[in-house]
């Protein structure tokens, strides 16, 4: 007979594997899976939503008529299909344009950049205001910030209490979460409450993030992204960034302050960044990179107190018509690049890379030797690298990126308390 085992009490059931809370971002309330899907597909019929989601039509049409009922979708009628002007024409559902207007804006180095955005996600109104470059202080920033926005309404057309959220990013460090910058090179402050500090001068719910993080947000929305549930947006302009979307969300990290692809090591004791680090790829690919390489290998000293996008095209300019040196650098500042690209592909293998930015319009950065130079530089699989799109937008795209961080604020906010309720029963 075998000797009796005694299990402790406490070790019996203790369970394995991942704890997967009630609410995780994969199992969304109903009502909130079928408002984004109707919102993505611009136009629906309740079939469809019904066939997409695999449930029963029953149950989307109570959602819906409750999303009808709170204003925050519609029925449109569209004709059928091969049956235009004959019978009644079928009804669809879309997002009420009309419900909620948001704007969003970015502050960067050179310009701070606005737009106001329907519910539906429609253009009303932009605005730019260029400024001198440097940091600003908190007074100066909200200062800007307040100036901006009444501006864009005033073309919108709108009091700024018609709007029902804001949508800001920023260069830099930033938890989108607690509405901090870290650290940012438009803010002469570390640890500023950002959001909140906004908010209250704006009496409007504030949500902040990294710029890079807006672009990524951007495409998700409104351009190449929409249909992949993984991709990666290098940004080149002031500095360098990262937005990688992972599961059709945009991943932040542990700390919601990862993704900084320009404060990587590519040298040891390497050039001084503005971050206050050496080494960091942005201090040899951004622009300041660029513009410090110009002024001493070309001797352009009594050039230093031109605006920096000057200084730029005129070393593009040099290089194009030949200037062996202008070439160098940008040839220096495109393996660089290799470097940064190939660590993108060899960690995060995403199905697409997008390189975004004004720097864009610099075809040396992402000549075919860069991209043989990556190729080298990643993992040998034998599968193709992940293609790569060139997007050279200017910053009303970085703007749309906050249009839509505050889309999604309205919609959560409107949404979510259903899911705690459900939580909670």
């Amino acid at each position: 007979m075998p000797p009796k085992t005694i299990r402790s009490e406490t070790g019996a059931h203790k369970g394995v594997g991942p704890l997967i809370p009630p609410l995780a971002e994969t199992q969304r309330p109903l009502r909130q899976q079928v408002f984004e899907l109707v919102r993505a597909a611009g136009l629906i019929p309740r079939v469809q939503v019904a066939k997409d989601l695999g449930v029963s039509p029953a149950s989307v049409t109570t959602i819906t008529s409750e999303l009808i009922e709170t204003g925050l979708i519609e029925e449109v009628a569209a004709p059928r299909d091969n049956e235009a002007g004959r019978g009644r024409p079928a009804v669809a559902l879309g997002v009420r344009a009309g419900a909620h207007r948001v704007a969003g804006m970015k502050l960067s180095d050179r310009e701070h950049t606005a737009v106001v955005v329907d519910f539906a996600g429609n253009l009303i109104a932009d605005d730019v205001i260029p400024r001198r470059p440097g940091p600003m202080s908190v007074a100066e920033i909200l200062d800007a910030i307040e100036t901006l926005l009444d501006r864009v309404c005033a073309k919108a057309g709108l009091e700024r209490g018609a709007l029902s959220a804001v949508g800001i990013g920023v260069p830099g460090f930033v938890d989108s979460a607690e509405g901090m910058v870290l650290w940012s090179s438009v803010l002469a402050e570390r640890s500023v409450a950002l959001a909140a500090a906004a908010g209250a001068r704006l009496g409007l719910p504030v949500t902040i993030d990294n710029d890079a993080n807006l672009v990524a947000l951007a495409e998700l929305w409104f351009g190449a992204g929409r249909s992949l549930p993984d991709f990666a947006v290098v940004t080149i302009e002031h500095g360098v960034g990262m937005g990688f979307v992972m599961n059709h969300r945009i991943y932040r990290g542990a700390q919601r302050v990862g993704m900084e692809l320009g404060h990587t090591k590519v040298q040891l004791d390497g050039a001084l960044c503005r971050c206050g680090q050496r080494g960091c790829l942005e201090a040899y690919i951004a622009d300041y990179a660029l513009a410090r390489e110009a002024t001493t290998a070309l001797n352009w000293g009594h050039k230093e107190s031109q605006p920096i996008n000057v200084l730029l095209e005129s070393l593009y300019d040099h290089a194009k018509a030949g200037n062996a040196t202008a070439k160098s650098i940008f040839r220096r500042a495109g393996r660089y690049l290799a470097v940064g690209l190939s660590n993108v592909v060899n960690l995060f293998d995403p199905s697409l890379i997008i390189l975004s930015g004004e720097r864009m319009r610099y075809d040396y950065l992402y000549a075919a030797e860069t991209l043989d130079e990556m190729d080298n530089l990643a993992i040998n699989t034998g599968r193709p690298r992940p293609p790569i799109e060139i997007h050279a937008w200017g910053d009303l795209l970085w703007a749309h990126g906050a249009a839509a961080l505050a889309l999604s604020a309205v919609s959560e906010a409107i949404l979510a308390p259903q899911a705690r309720e459900i939580a909670a029963q």
